[in-house]
């Protein structure tokens, strides 16, 4: 009875419920943080320090794999991991167009093509008889993207990149925690890049990224590339990069990192009320059995999405379109020569997609009045 009454206080005064309340999750960390922070400004080293190699361990540890590179953000993550595998002006990449445009931007920038192939209508990741029909004597690499927190098909996916001697970077930026078949994602195909953007599962206080693999010569190439090409004091082999983690960034990690496992809980927990409210209603998004989804977003569809979304606003909740315009739509991949049609399941995805508010802080009680207000914009 209280939270409602606070809920509706909150609606009077109009204070909305955010898609994600940072400010409640530092307010439970914040001393530690603070203490963190406070030895690093002590010490007077900022970059490439003992809190930036200690949380580079510890992400290579909780994923199981041998090496991990921290950067400056996780397009940095994608860029480099390209760069180390060789990808090169020419060059074929596979990914989808229903991602955030890192995913194909990283693509352009070492000068190869970003060739899309249409999702999955159930699970909203890459269509695995699409990436074959997409192959040719040109391609090199697949990025899958793990959207929304769902890990991709990996299986079938490093099946075909065996079957046609193709790289495989994962993209991981949604995906912190989540698991295929009891295997962390990023951990599966030959580099897996992360995002540490504020608003991601495990969220810096600024841009940050990493990339993990168990290839010795990946991580040197991009631990490299990382600064400068530099091999000794001053020594450059190549041309480089200026993308490094700093030391306050990686102690904030480092202190999240110890929760991460018991916020994805959270958000599984939350996401399993909604789907329970929501389901006979609209698509909620796929559980698969072989699979452990994270939810950095719950991100529901329906034709009725216009009118959920605005009867939402007229309840002070948030809510958000992840991705209204698909990558081959954008005027930035105007060159590669897509048009309206080219990716209907992308397109009509775009059209029906809403993401809803979720974060580990969240009360039960505000998921089942945003869950109200979406049955009430169906149903009437």
């Amino acid at each position: 009875m209280a939270i409602q009454q606070k809920i509706n206080r909150e609606i009077a005064e109009k204070a909305l419920i955010p898609m994600l309340d940072l400010k409640a999750q530092y307010k439970s960390l914040g001393q530690e943080i603070e203490v963190a922070i406070r030895e690093i400004l002590e010490s007077g080293h900022f970059v490439l320090g003992e809190h930036v190699r200690a949380f580079e361990r510890e992400i290579a540890d909780y994923h199981n794999v041998k090496y991990a590179v921290s950067l400056a953000s996780g397009t940095d993550a994608l860029h480099l991991s390209l760069k180390a595998l060789d990808i090169k002006e020419g060059d074929e990449v596979i990914t989808t167009p229903f991602t955030f445009i890192a995913s194909a931007e990283a693509v352009a920038y070492v000068g190869a093509i970003p060739v899309f192939a249409d999702i999955d209508k159930k699970t909203l990741n890459i269509s695995l008889s699409q990436i074959k029909d997409k192959i040719t004597s040109k391609t090199k690499a697949i990025i899958p993207v793990h959207l929304f927190g769902l890990p991709a098909d990996m299986d079938e996916i490093m099946d075909i990149a065996k079957q046609y001697n193709l790289k495989v970077i994962e993209d991981c930026a949604q995906a912190f925690g989540a698991k295929y078949k009891d295997v962390p994602v990023g951990s599966i195909g030959d580099a897996g890049c992360f995002s540490f953007y504020p608003s991601k599962n495990l969220g810096a206080y600024g841009d940050g990224g990493i990339m993990i693999t168990n290839n010795h010569e990946i991580c040197e190439k991009v631990r490299l590339l990382r600064n400068h090409g530099t091999t000794a004091p001053y020594k450059h082999s190549f041309i480089g990069y200026n993308s490094r983690l700093d030391e306050i960034q990686a102690a904030i990690l480092e202190i999240k990192l110890k929760h991460v496992d018991a916020y994805n809980q959270k958000r599984r927990n939350l996401a399993k009320i909604y789907t329970s409210l929501l389901s006979n209603v609209v698509q909620c998004p796929a559980e698969m059995p072989d699979r452990i989804h994270v939810y950095h977003q719950y991100t529901i569809r329906s034709i009725k999405k216009a009118a959920i979304k605005k009867n939402l606003e007229g309840n002070s909740i948030s809510s958000v379109v992840y991705y209204p315009i698909p990558l081959h739509l954008q005027d930035a991949f105007k060159y590669l020569g897509h048009k309206k049609n080219d990716f209907p399941e992308s397109e009509t995805a775009a059209n029906e997609v809403l993401s809803l508010p979720i974060y580990p802080e969240l009360e039960r009680e505000k998921v089942e009045f945003i869950a109200e207000a979406v049955l009430k914009a169906i149903t009437g």
